[in-house]
């Protein structure tokens, strides 16, 4: 995994406090574009810089390509920062042609084979004027290959829209991985994030930080290396089957395709149990860990302050999220998995407060780090395109989440297979991250409207 950051001019200070300037990490920063372009077929460039320093590292682009392709510059916005101005007055000394306050129609009507969008880097607080709006609007609809200088313009520090967005190729971000790369939202704008060498090693550039963005490293799958073992070493995994019966039994069989010995379905009607799959119809302590809630509706509701005594690990999905009986599992050793409205129902029953789908996914972190702050025990998954682990005041990011993924039962499988890695053995925020890690590489599927809840199973046998 990965460290990743809220802000990173904390850590740009800490560069300066040990005697770098800040020219030093702004051609460090430029040259981490030029190289991008440099190793492309581009012959022509338009660079948008905004007045700030973000605009500054995109004029000291502009200087380091000039007499190497066709270089233009565009300035919608007034320069304030003196970096910003400084590097201007370079440029033109080497007679850099540009645009100021408004691009002429000469320049504005050419077509470029590279735009870089060097308007507002991570500090992005207000709402975009007209002006950067139509300028955006225009460039995300030419063919050019696109540039996003630290992160795109119109996402702010929460990776939320304040206007028009910038649709990159890549993003060069610089320093650090920064978290509003990976809302929700952004997903669809960053393209290929690649992170700019500031002039040290990233080790010496980063500090402390409650943020992590996992890798595929970070799956850790259940093969079986032990010779002498029978089913029962792989743990017996309960699944509670409800109203709706379909997403028990696909919970199920999703634990049993990831690694546990034996998956028993609890039921309370007549229901059609795949044959690998055993049936009971009493909850017990026999089982090496229990999921429960998807499709559950209101079949358990007398049994599930017995389901509380029970001293095992917990896998609580779906409907639990709206019954206040959640609070008696809060204290045990459990994984929540909702989805955003899921959440906003649990942070209302928990008291923490009263959000909408929308406030849930504008402040997804500060929400998910805030639960984690007053149940630190517990591991919560919030599901969404950016699937976000928090455990112990600790978040981590599976940004891996393919749109395949959007259909019925998606969350079954993943509610089974990290129950399956629980009566395996497996620590709790380890069981979810590989679980979340596998869950989304099984996703990657052709073509991506096609995948269903049992093809998702039987692509986790190709995992590897």
């Amino acid at each position: 995994m990965e460290a990743i950051f809220k802000e990173v001019y904390s850590l740009d200070k800490g560069c300066y406090d040990k005697g770098l300037n800040e020219f030093i990490l702004m051609e460090n920063a430029a040259r981490a574009m030029y190289e991008e372009i440099k190793k492309r077929d581009i012959k022509s460039v338009c660079i948008i810089a905004g007045g700030g320093n973000n605009g500054a590292d995109g004029i000291t682009l502009a200087r380091m390509l000039l007499g190497e392709i066709d270089v233009h510059l565009f300035l919608p916005l007034e320069l304030k920062s003196e970096m910003a101005k400084f590097q201007f007055e370079v440029y033109k000394n080497y007679g850099g042609k540009y645009d100021e306050n408004e691009p002429s129609k000469e320049s504005i009507s050419k077509k470029y084979d590279c735009y870089v969008d060097a308007i507002f880097g991570s500090g992005l607080k207000r709402d975009l004027n007209t002006k950067i709006n139509n300028i955006i609007k225009a460039i995300n609809k030419r063919d050019g290959f696109k540039i996003a200088c630290d992160i795109p313009t119109g996402l702010d520090e929460n990776g939320n829209k304040k206007g028009k967005i910038f649709k990159s190729d890549i993003t060069v971000t610089m320093g650090a991985k920064k978290l509003s790369l990976f809302s929700d939202l952004a997903k669809d704008y960053i393209g290929d994030i690649k992170v700019a060498n500031l002039g040290v090693s990233f080790k010496n550039y980063i500090k402390k930080t409650n943020y992590y963005l996992l890798d595929k490293n970070d799956m850790q799958l259940p093969f079986r290396t032990k010779s002498n073992s029978h089913k029962g070493s792989y743990g017996h995994l309960g699944v509670l089957v409800g109203e709706k019966k379909g997403a028990g039994v696909i919970a199920g069989l999703a634990g049993l395709n990831f690694g546990a010995g034996l998956v028993t379905c609890i039921t309370r009607e007549k229901t059609q149990i795949p044959y690998e799959l055993m049936e009971d119809d009493r909850i017990s302590d026999k089982f090496s860990a229990i999921v429960f809630g998807m499709g559950m509706g209101n079949f358990y509701d007398d049994e599930i302050k017995n389901l509380a005594k029970l001293n095992i690990p917990m896998v609580i999905d779906a409907d639990m999220f709206y019954k206040d009986e959640i609070k008696l599992f809060l204290d045990k050793k459990v994984i929540l998995t909702p989805h955003p409205k899921e959440f906003a129902s649990l942070l209302k029953i928990c008291e923490i407060g009263e959000y909408s789908v929308n406030d849930i996914q504008n402040n997804r972190f500060e929400l998910a780090l805030k639960f984690s702050e007053i149940y630190p025990n517990i591991v919560l998954l919030l599901k969404g395109a950016n699937t976000i682990i928090a455990y112990k005041k600790q978040l981590y990011i599976n940004s891996f989440g393919k749109p395949s993924l959007a259909k019925g039962g998606s969350g079954d499988v993943l509610a089974g297979m990290i129950g399956s890695l629980l009566a395996q053995g497996y620590h709790p925020l380890k069981a979810t991250i590989t679980a979340s890690l596998a869950h989304s590489f099984a996703g990657d599927i052709k073509p991506n409207y096609n995948l269903t809840p049992i093809k998702l199973i039987e692509n986790l046998k190709g995992l590897k």
